[in-house]
């Protein structure tokens, strides 16, 4: 019972427990198709503890063993009490987790879980092939960084407890990073401060070297007149004065980074070749991004460098089209949308966050950015890669009208039947690579699908 999981990562053995040891790295390594929350990690691995809130109320309390630490070979957690809610967990199941690290070269490490428990190898097997490929993934894109000379930086992040925001801030925090989070709420820690979209406070980004802002609300829902006004005024009135603070904050940012989105290129432009030259689209959203990446001039006009990430079809088992579409297909009720030819522009959630990452500290990179992978599929194929993921079949395609009774008619055409083939132009040109150039690779590593070795 139990299992033992091994690998090599092209890293020093201190910065890997080093990266173990800062905020963020256990929401990283957390598969994103296991139904837990992470209510609050360790704030040290020699006598912190890590609580994990699991479904029926019930609380996993990881509590790190002081005895056994040993920097940088090795640290333990194991299963423990806190509150009546942890009680059912400790009394049904043991748990103890040992993490090595052995030195292979002065630049390499050999990573090892050790896991001594009543389950199985088999059920665990899918969850530590996730955490070595993250290890390996966000491990490889700090080592890019520290190449090139990238030091500890002040980031301020908007949005940052939705899908993007929350993995691009814990990948931040693992890299060394301080991460500020604008919150419209009272701050809690000294790492938020609150952030008025109206009428943003004078010194909200003092001591800030760059700004990441992803705020807005979800484009996904039926295209009522209200949902069209809150996508519209969610994005470009805050985005401009954000911008304008950000260009008027003495010793303030000098990058500011601005999410936008393929919506641009417009819902219908076949097999036309999208690069971020291609001229802009027709549509309700082809308008508000325009006007979304137009309210970004300010922090351009007062000489920062200005980046906005236009994002394809985000693929995450915790979020957005394929955590929809995952419950569906595993039915065996999933299936193409219409003939199925339109195309699809996707991007992995990991390798969303490495854009983001690249552009924040790639000086060559300004203006438009497009952040999809280099492989766009047909919504045909799309179903066929997801259907073979989950062994389940794609023969039932969805009719016209459902996505219409859903979204309405404008949602359904511009949202699930879009038709846009956009490529990673500018990214390619500056030699970017993506952790997931295939679809079925990020659908098996999102859903738990692959067991293989980093």
């Amino acid at each position: 019972m139990g299992i033992v999981y091994s690998s090599v990562v092209d890293t020093p053995r201190a910065a890997v427990f080093a990266w173990y040891g800062r905020p963020g790295a256990f929401t990283r390594l957390s598969p994103p198709w296991q139904p837990l929350r992470i209510v609050s990690e360790a704030d040290s691995l020699a006598t912190g503890r890590a609580v994990l809130a699991l479904p029926a109320g019930l609380r996993w309390v990881a509590r790190h063993d002081g005895a056994a630490y040993d920097p940088p070979h090795r640290f333990v957690d194991e299963l423990a009490a806190d509150g009546l809610a942890s009680l059912p967990v400790l009394a049904t199941l043991s748990w103890r987790h040992i993490h090595d690290f052995t030195e292979v070269t002065a630049g390499s490490t050999r990573v090892i879980d050790r896991v001594e428990t009543p389950v199985p190898e088999f059920l665990l097997r899918s969850t530590f092939a996730y955490r070595h490929r993250q290890l390996a993934g966000d491990l490889a894109a700090h080592r890019w960084a520290s190449e090139r000379g990238v030091r500890p930086a002040v980031v301020a992040v908007t949005g940052a407890s939705g899908l993007v925001g929350s993995a691009l801030t814990a990948f931040l925090s693992t890299g060394g990073h301080r991460v500020i989070r604008l919150v419209r709420r009272a701050p809690r820690t000294r790492d938020e401060r609150r952030w008025d979209p109206a009428d943003p406070a004078a010194d909200l980004l003092a001591g800030v070297d760059a700004v990441v802002h992803l705020a807005g609300a979800s484009i996904a829902g039926r295209f009522t007149a209200a949902h069209m006004r809150a996508i519209r005024d969610s994005r470009v009135g805050p985005t401009r004065l954000l911008a304008g603070l950000a260009g008027r904050t003495e010793g303030g940012p000098r990058t500011f980074v601005s999410a936008s989105a393929i919506g641009y290129y417009g819902f219908d432009r076949g097999d036309e070749l999208l690069s971020e030259d291609s001229s802009r689209g027709d549509g309700f959203l082809a308008d508000v991004v325009d006007d979304w990446e137009a309210a970004t001039g300010p922090a351009e006009e007062a000489g920062l460098r200005v980046v906005r990430v236009r994002t394809g079809v985000v693929q995450s088992a915790r979020g957005g089209t394929l955590a929809l579409l995952h419950p569906l297909f595993s039915a065996g009720l999933g299936g193409r949308i219409g003939d199925g030819s339109q195309w699809l522009s996707w991007i992995g959630l990991d390798d969303l966050v490495d854009v983001y990452h690249r552009v924040l500290f790639d000086d060559s990179l300004r203006g438009p950015v497009n952040a999809v992978a280099p492989a766009p599929v047909r919504n045909v194929d799309y179903t066929r890669t997801l259907a073979r993921v989950l062994h389940r079949p794609a023969v039932l395609p969805v009719p016209g009208f459902g996505p219409r009774l859903l979204l309405g008619e404008r949602g359904a055409r511009e949202l699930a039947e879009a038709d846009q083939h956009v490529v990673p132009t500018r990214l390619a040109l500056a030699g970017h690579g993506f952790r997931h150039q295939e679809l079925e690779s990020v659908l098996r590593h999102q859903l738990g699908r692959t067991i293989g070795p980093p």
